[in-house]
């Protein structure tokens, strides 16, 4: 009889200027089933080198950083061909910061405040290519939205289906497909369907180039 395979262990690289949050961030990883820690890095220098040397699969990179900043180390690391999934971490008071790692193709944005539990997962899905929004962190980017006629679809959004404007809303207020699914009363499958024809009708890459088209066209 054959057994189920087991996950794939995913290896990450911690980045941080501070060592008490570096160093807790790695021991609670470190703990975490099927999380291998690659090793720390206390720039986005050292991170560009450890990155390129120890080939990690996921990097932790925090944002505001003395000389090369997190956004900076990511934008070396794209260009540089890398591979790694880079999940930005932040404290809330980084807007620009934000929209300029998601634009430069960063595979979630976090809070660094996030249980042990919480944060072993989110390295998990963006090893498997889930980007990761926290709904805090959107929350703080988007001004309350303007009453829209329900009735109505945006005028960016002419193109999609009222129940793809509906899937697109969620999908950029840092829902998961199962929360989509349960506050739309559809399966997972079909919201997973919503979210690939809502990309290829707008021509977006992933969840991060929708959730960014969603707060630039107004639709929240």
């Amino acid at each position: 009889m054959t057994g189920t395979a087991p996950s794939p262990v995913v290896s990450v690289l911690v980045v941080d200027d501070q060592q008490l949050v570096r160093d807790g961030i790695a021991s609670l990883l470190g703990i975490q089933p099927g999380i291998v820690v690659a090793g720390t890095a206390v720039d986005g220098g050292d991170a560009v080198e450890k990155t390129l040397a120890l080939g990690p699969d996921v990097v932790l990179m925090d944002v505001r950083m003395p000389g090369i900043d997190g956004v900076e180390a990511l934008a070396i690391l794209r260009r540089r061909g890398c591979p790694a999934k880079v999940v930005m971490l932040t404290t809330f008071d980084d807007e620009e910061y934000v929209l300029e790692a998601l634009r430069a193709g960063a595979a979630g944005y976090l809070l660094k405040n996030l249980p042990a539990a919480q944060l072993g997962d989110a390295v998990r899905l963006a090893h498997a290519g889930v980007t990761q929004i926290d709904a805090a962190v959107t929350a703080h980017l988007t001004p309350p939205p303007a009453p829209r006629p329900p009735s109505v679809p945006p005028p960016a959004a002419t193109g999609l289906t009222a129940r793809e404007i509906d899937v697109l809303r969620l999908l950029a207020d840092g829902s998961t497909n199962r929360e989509i699914a349960s506050r739309l009363f559809l399966s997972e499958g079909t919201v997973k369907n919503h979210i690939s024809r809502v990309l290829s009708r707008l021509g977006l890459r992933d969840r991060t180039q929708a959730a960014l088209y969603a707060r630039d066209q107004g639709l929240l």
